[in-house]
């Protein structure tokens, strides 16, 4: 089998290996799905602008084929060489089946994908040749995301406060190219001061959309629903991957639930608040306040028990994740105005 995973895939990104020409870069990240595929290019012809170099093909545009035909070409004036397959509605999986059983040798051929499920045909036929590799983008977690922070602060030559880091890590993500943008303004934004603060992020990037995620789950929490609906919309506008939302609100739960517990053994509850949400931005404390003390500990462990639930359906069933997203938010929203 050959899906790879985490330091896998950026180790062939990185240095492609002759010996599996084939690549399948596909998933939910669109932004992380091109950047891949670019560096592919990239790290595979001399000149991406060079038409005899670099083949462009659409794959519900081309005669089946064309694909091997362009991959056997021999250059006339010689050089690296590569196929860029932007796969659409049609099948593609038997012409890549094909293709993997005799393999070019000066050629590297990337299809590009949106999200597939596991059993997509061209998805299992690249995982299971040896000469193709399957490319999985899934949306950032916040432990890449704070790489990927560290990176572009590296590569400006600046460093960042743990609370900018911190609240920058919830502004963003969803799509990698997207989020690179941003962190490229901020650095831009913070080029000559040497570090980054809150006051920073808050000047660059945290506007009205970047914010809306903290709206969500400030709405979910505090029992409204008709204000989830519409934060809930705009998040998603945003460019907010259902998946981050469910695993948001999950862990605002979770903390939650250590700050009640607390309290409920005797704790003050300035200082369960501050051992639940170590780092708490000050402009979200009221509501966190407000939820704590509406909030009781059997009612939060039950809701950790069902968004738990609902993350994972909604890794699983991608084609389904709007609307199991909401409806877990929703039935929160709606369980926060119980009184027990």
């Amino acid at each position: 089998m050959t899906a790879l995973k985490g330091s896998e895939i950026d180790a062939y990104v990185g240095r492609p290996d002759a010996g599996r020409p084939i690549a399948l870069v596909y998933g939910p990240d669109a932004g992380l799905v091109r950047e891949r595929v670019e560096a592919l290019i990239k790290a595979s012809v001399d000149d991406p602008n060079d038409p005899f170099a670099l083949v462009r093909l659409d794959g519900d545009a081309i005669e089946p084929g064309r694909i091997a035909e362009e991959a056997h070409t021999v250059p006339l004036f010689g050089g690296r060489r590569a196929v860029w397959i932007k796969a659409g509605r049609s099948n593609l999986a038997p012409t890549v089946e094909a293709l993997a059983s005799d393999p070019p040798r000066d050629c590297r051929v990337i299809v590009e994908a949106g999200d597939l499920r596991k059993d997509a045909a061209i998805r299992l036929v690249c995982e299971k040749a040896r000469t193709a590799v399957a490319l999985p983008c899934y949306v950032d977690g916040d432990a890449d995301l704070a790489r990927l922070i560290d990176q572009e602060m590296k590569a400006a030559g600046l460093t960042i406060a743990d609370d900018a880091k911190m609240l920058l890590v919830s502004l963003i993500g969803g799509d990698r190219q997207a989020s690179r943008g941003e962190l490229k303004k901020l650095a831009l934004y913070g080029h000559g001061r040497g570090r980054i603060e809150v006051d920073d992020v808050l000047a660059v990037i945290a506007d009205g959309a970047a914010l809306a995620l903290d709206d969500v789950i400030n709405a979910v929490f505090a029992g409204k629903p008709a204000a989830f609906d519409a934060e809930f919309a705009r998040a998603r506008a945003a460019g907010t991957h259902p998946d981050r939302l469910v695993t948001t609100a999950l862990r605002h739960a979770a903390q939650l639930h250590r700050a009640r517990v607390a309290i409920d053994t005797g704790r003050p509850a300035q200082d369960a608040l501050r051992e639940g949400f170590r780092g708490l931005f000050f402009r979200r404390e009221p509501a966190v306040r407000a939820a704590l003390a509406a909030w009781t500990t059997p009612r939060l462990a039950q809701v950790m028990t069902d968004l738990a639930e609902t993350a994972t359906a909604v890794r699983r069933q991608a084609d389904l994740a709007d609307a199991l997203c909401h409806r877990a938010l929703l039935q929160t929203a709606l369980r926060a105005r119980q009184k027990r």
